[in-house]
């Protein structure tokens, strides 16, 4: 009888593997930071983290008041922090981390941390926003990296934006994000 028992034993055990192993890349993350701390130091990701400091903000506010009221120079001195995490896959494994792991879990922590979509962009990239009132705090972008098959990019804009400021931004950040490779 208990030589019956063992030999289910292997047998539930990859069964349980199998299915923590379909059900997406570890513990899903709860917030965009999580998720950058989760995937930036793991193999083929590659994470560039850039926080505005006072004399930058200082500079490009200035830079705006010479250039009169424009709207994204306004927005660009409003940036606190600009966040990306790129991934290209090298394997089959990494591209189903990509197709079923990575993008179901963005579009998770998006919805449950209630970020807005946006409509705006184009069919590649896809934009939702985190508010306060009527300022936008946050703007997260995600996208394939564009040239490389199957991968996965992430963006996320910490600052204090209009949605006049928000419309410019959004212009200007798939060109931002192809110089971040």
């Amino acid at each position: 009888m208990r030589i019956r028992t063992f030999l289910w034993l292997p047998l539930v055990a990859l069964l349980l593997l199998a299915g923590c192993r379909a059900a997406g890349p570890g513990n899903p993350a709860r917030t965009v930071a999580e998720f950058f701390n989760k995937y930036e130091n793991r193999s083929g990701f590659k994470a560039t983290d850039w926080s505005a400091g006072l004399t930058t903000r200082i500079l490009l506010g200035r830079l705006g008041s010479l250039g009169g009221e424009n709207d994204l120079t306004q927005a660009l001195s409003s940036v606190r922090s600009f966040r990306v995490l790129t991934f290209a896959p090298t394997s089959n494994s990494a591209e189903k981390l990509v197709s079923e792991g990575l993008v179901s879990e963005v579009n998770g922590l998006l919805a449950n941390e209630r970020y807005t979509p946006l409509s705006a962009g184009s069919d590649n990239v896809r934009y939702a926003t985190r508010q306060q009132g009527d300022r936008v705090t946050e703007v997260v972008a995600t996208s394939s990296v564009s040239g490389v098959p199957d991968s996965f990019m992430l963006m996320s804009i910490g600052g204090n934006f209009t949605q006049e400021q928000l419309a410019q931004l959004v212009k200007i950040l798939p060109n931002v994000a192809d110089m971040t490779k």
